[in-house]
């Protein structure tokens, strides 16, 4: 089967890989969207789909509900760490916002919603290190250290080893090693890190430590540095592993503007008892690999809305934790029906927004309105999150007014409304453009009353990655009110297009 990179062009971060037999499963960060840290499947490392949520809520309490001005952009769950162990699944990641570790643990991978255990202490970018039936988390960023855990992972293990292991350099680099991966592999221990040097290169790359002794000396090598010829963001960050033959591979990822942080399998060699990555220090374009190719459903999805239960699809996401009775497939057959019951003053203080993923190099989505239920002050519609957001919608004013407006967040950071045009109907289709092709990087925002003829409103977007909300940008339907709540919305035949026969 031959492998083209990027595997998957779409924000998916910061991957750990297992193997169970001859199935592999991926997880991957997802912030501050509920429900989180998403269990991907494949049997041939190159497609992959959804099969599961290690949780459907972090906390219940203001961050997460985005109350008092409070919310978890750029926070909740970070770089996951995943292993199977004694007949259990675990993760385990760090809220920074929480100043806690999480350990989720399951007997079922494929099922969402785990059991899981706290530790009141922050062990940034862990790794689980299973060694002769002793669990241990490596972790830290330039100062790595270690941890032993209990024997179920319940907490730290009391007079456990808890000691540093090394410090890695300093000088000359601007992130110093941290995203912890770890393994014992014939022998050896092996840490990868992502690190990012001001000098060379001047980007970030993969960086192995190794020792015979788990608490003794450890050698350094940098295992890649490449960039696959995109804007100088190298390719960094992921994990090692095996196939049922003993071939090995490694998934990375490489920011990759405004779509997000973007995976790529690479190959990997054993020379002299340190694992090559990619083919003469280069990550393929394409690669062979002798694995049969896996029908995996796609990452990202359409949706009619049109639903007997009030269940989502797996690749459906809320910014933060949703208001679950403000939603609903069945009060209105054949719709996503969305009410408030509280105010919001802009698109990121609204709750209930429901995301998917974009993808590269180009895609588009649109969707239906009926405005019907919305009251003075409502505005609903179609978002581009991020940070430098961008929605086109129908905002409903005094006297039953309603405009197509189209808002983006300002230089002084307040939402401005851009162009609008008055709308008389009850019923819109909405639709945005993504273009992530050669580091483009615009959206652009179109109404229609037919779904056939759309007419362009307001300018292009430019899409910007920013670390206030630290993800890709994602496809939104939003409905919120700023005057008087009670209202709703209704939605039904959400497209999504990743090929564009015009742009």
């Amino acid at each position: 089967m031959k492998i083209q990179n990027p595997i998957i062009w779409a924000d998916m971060p910061d991957p750990d890989v297992i193997r169970t037999g001859d199935t592999y499963y991926m997880v991957s960060t997802t912030m501050f969207v509920m429900p989180g840290a998403p269990i991907l499947k494949s049997k041939d490392l190159c497609h992959w789909e959804l099969v599961s949520y290690v949780f459907n809520t972090i906390e219940d309490n203001d961050i997460y509900q985005l109350k008092n001005g409070k919310n978890a952009y750029g926070k909740g769950q970070w770089a996951t760490s995943l292993k199977f162990y004694n007949g259990l699944y675990y993760a385990c990641f760090v809220c920074h916002d929480m100043q806690k570790t999480y350990i989720y643990y399951t007997d079922n991978i494929e099922k969402s919603g785990w059991n899981r255990y706290i530790i009141n202490d922050v062990f940034h970018d862990m790794s689980f290190l299973l060694d002769n039936g002793r669990p241990y988390l490596i972790y830290g960023n330039g100062d790595i250290k270690i941890v032993e855990l209990k024997e179920d992972l319940s907490g730290v293990k009391d007079a456990g080893i808890n000691q540093r292991l090394f410090s890695t350099p300093s000088e000359n680099i601007r992130l110093r090693c941290e995203g912890c991966r770890a393994y014992k592999i014939y022998g050896y221990y092996y840490l990868l890190f992502i690190e990012w040097p001001d000098d060379g290169n001047s980007r970030r790359r993969v960086v192995c430590y190794r020792s015979k002794e788990l608490v003794g000396e450890y050698e350094r090598k940098i295992l890649l540095d490449d960039d696959m010829g995109y804007q100088n963001q190298g390719i960094a960050q992921g994990a090692l592993i095996d196939t049922l033959e003993g071939e090995w591979y490694s998934i990375l990822f490489q920011d990759h503007g405004a779509v997000g942080r973007i995976p790529y399998l690479l190959p990997v060699s054993w020379e002299a008892g340190w694992p090559n990555l990619g083919i003469n220090g280069k990550v393929p374009e394409e690669f062979e690999i002798p694995l049969k190719e896996y029908d995996a459903k796609p990452l990202i999805t359409c949706d009619s809305f049109n639903h007997n239960e009030n269940e989502l699809d797996l690749r459906w996401e809320w910014n933060h934790n949703p208001e679950e009775e403000c939603w609903t497939f069945t009060e209105h057959p054949g719709y996503l029906r969305l009410r408030t019951k509280s105010l919001a003053k802009n698109l990121l203080t609204a709750r209930n927004t429901l995301t998917q993923r974009t993808s590269g190099p180009r895609c588009a989505f649109s969707v239906e309105l009926k405005t019907e239920g919305m009251k003075a002050g409502d505005y609903a519609g179609l978002i581009a999150l991020q940070g430098d957001y961008g929605a086109i919608g129908i905002r409903a004013d005094e006297n039953n007014l309603k405009r197509i407006i189209v808002t983006k967040k300002a230089s002084d950071g307040r939402q401005k409304e851009e162009e609008y045009r008055l709308f008389t109907d009850n019923s819109i289709f909405l639709r945005i453009e993504f273009d992530f092709k050669n580091s483009r990087d615009i959206a652009e925002f179109y109404y229609s009353q037919d779904s056939i003829n759309w007419v362009k409103l307001g300018s292009d977007l430019h899409m910007t990655y920013t670390l206030d909300l630290f993800i890709g940008y994602r496809v939104g339907i939003f409905y919120y009110s700023q005057k008087t709540a009670g209202g709703f919305a209704d939605f039904r035949d959400f497209i999504y297009e990743s090929i564009l026969k015009v742009f």
